[in-house]
């Protein structure tokens, strides 16, 4: 099948397509196609957006911005919006201090490894060189970013090529290890993190994402699992490292999802939902202890050795200073709180679907898990991606569904309303319920 486009789309087999719906306008939780077809948002153009598309004030804010400053070099200079934003982020971040800007998740999460390791060398300490992380987490898709977040089925082509990690098993209330219960599946998790960083602790930073793990299969973590690990952290020297990037602003139910856990980081990346899901940005934050370690005379060479071109983009940091002042003015997390409940009234529903085998859900995100068997919890694996499956029948039905595997995802704008997010529920109920002969 011959593709008239000249563009590769992301984590697409190209051959499965023949043309691509091309989306000319946005206007509130909806996408519209250049044949004037209304799609609702179901994965918030990548789960970054946040008010919706073609949102006034951010549109203004970008015109206004654009013709004051476009993009001037942070290297020896500075912008107003980058500071103003830095502030801000500080102010929104217990326990942070610096922040260092990028232009995607990726790259934050690369950020912070670099920072991590070079901070134990600023240090004087030289033994601690090694990575610890959950296993299947996901933080990105360039080398660092895979060698940290390693799932399989993403990154296994490429294996030999990245660095080496300590990885601990993530309690799955879905599919608990035979013969025990889930608390002791997560006290055997904990314990085996534990016994790691007690014997030969060459561990520079644990890093995770916080909350919940979104690419590895929407895997919500149990109440305190995510706290014991911060303690585990500081108990035995090692920095924890916390991804947001997806989870944080709000997503979860929460500005910072590592308040609500209980568990301040050394380092934390945002990205996402930074400009509102408008313009390329994100973020790594650190604390004081580990900012400090990177000052010293020039001749030292303790200073960061990173950087990027797009650095603190003034456009991208006044819309992110605009997206923050949204957040407080319409008291977008409380209203989160409320809307997210929405999803348990279609729980029953959605479980009842025989190929339905788990649900999880957190603020707003769920995870809907396809199995072809609910008694030995198979997942669905047809010759056909279920993404495309699930893309074509969506678009049919007026909704814009992407799955990660046999994951029916839904990440809708975070502001979207009780009646849209009502529709988005009802519509994918019917598309899971007419996607069944499909996909077993």
């Amino acid at each position: 099948m011959k593709l008239k486009s000249s563009v590769w789309h992301p984590n697409t087999q190209m051959s499965e397509w023949g043309t691509f719906d091309k989306i000319t306008n946005g206007k509130g939780m909806w996408l519209i196609d250049s044949k004037g077809n209304k799609l609702l948002d179901a994965v918030g153009s990548m789960w970054c957006n946040v008010w919706g598309h073609s949102n006034p004030q951010l549109i203004k804010t970008i015109n206004t911005q654009s013709k004051k400053l476009q993009h001037s070099s942070m290297f020896n200079l500075t912008n107003e919006p980058a500071e103003q934003l830095a502030e801000k982020l500080v102010k929104a971040s217990p326990g942070m201090h610096k922040v260092f800007y990028s232009d995607n998740g990726s790259s934050a999460m690369e950020i912070a490894i670099k920072i991590s390791l070079q901070y134990w060398k600023n240090i004087g300490e030289k033994k601690k060189t090694m990575i610890a992380t959950l296993e299947n987490g996901y933080h990105g898709d360039t080398f660092g970013a895979m060698s940290v977040g390693y799932v399989p089925e993403f990154f296994g082509k490429f294996k030999k090529q990245l660095f080496s990690t300590i990885q601990f098993p993530v309690p799955n209330k879905y599919r608990i290890p035979k013969g025990i219960n889930f608390s002791d599946y997560q006290n055997d998790c904990l314990e085996k993190i534990e016994k790691r960083f007690s014997n030969n602790n060459n561990i520079a930073a644990f890093v995770m994402e916080s909350g919940a793990q979104m690419a590895g299969g929407v895997i919500i973590y149990p109440k305190g699992f995510q706290k014991k690990i911060s303690k585990l952290c500081k108990k035995y020297n090692v920095l924890f490292v916390l991804d947001e990037i997806a989870t944080g602003f709000g997503r979860l139910g929460s500005m910072t999802q590592y308040t609500e856990q209980k568990s301040t980081p050394d380092i934390v990346a945002y990205g996402k939902m930074l400009t509102g899901g408008y313009l390329t940005m994100a973020a790594t934050l650190t604390n004081k202890k580990v900012y400090d370690s990177f000052s010293g005379e020039f001749n030292e060479w303790k200073h960061l050795f990173h950087g990027h071109t797009y650095t603190g983009n003034p456009i991208a940091a006044a819309v992110a200073n605009q997206n923050i002042k949204m957040y407080q003015k319409n008291n977008l997390i409380k209203k989160i709180q409320k809307t997210s409940k929405i999803f348990e009234k279609y729980y029953q529903e959605i479980s009842e679907i025989d190929i339905v085998g788990d649900i999880r859900h957190k603020g707003m995100l769920m995870g809907i898990e396809l199995v072809t068997n609910k008694k030995t919890k198979t997942p669905i694996h047809p010759k056909k991606s279920i993404n495309k499956i699930f893309f074509e029948i969506g678009k049919k039905n007026g909704i814009y569904l992407r799955t990660l595997g046999n994951i029916v995802m839904l990440v809708p704008p975070l502001a979207i309303s009780e009646k849209e997010l009502n529709l988005l529920l009802k519509k994918t109920i019917m598309t899971i319920n007419q996607a069944k002969n499909q996909v077993i």
